[in-house]
């Protein structure tokens, strides 16, 4: 998946939580992705939510 294509951003935080961020949340814009920690992009909320990650609170 090309980061065009991407719709949720994915990152792991300081204290290793698998968090995500949607669009128009706060730090969507800001959200890096790095791989090789792990990190990924996600196409929909359902797939996030079965993969155990969850919603940033922001």
């Amino acid at each position: 998946m090309s980061g065009s294509d991407k719709i949720l951003d994915f990152a792991i935080n300081a204290h290793s939580e698998h968090i995500y961020h949607m669009p128009g949340q706060e730090y969507y814009d800001r959200t890096v992705i790095t791989t090789s920690k792990g990190e990924r992009w996600f196409c929909s909320e359902e797939e996030a939510v079965a993969a155990g990650w969850r919603k940033a609170k922001r």
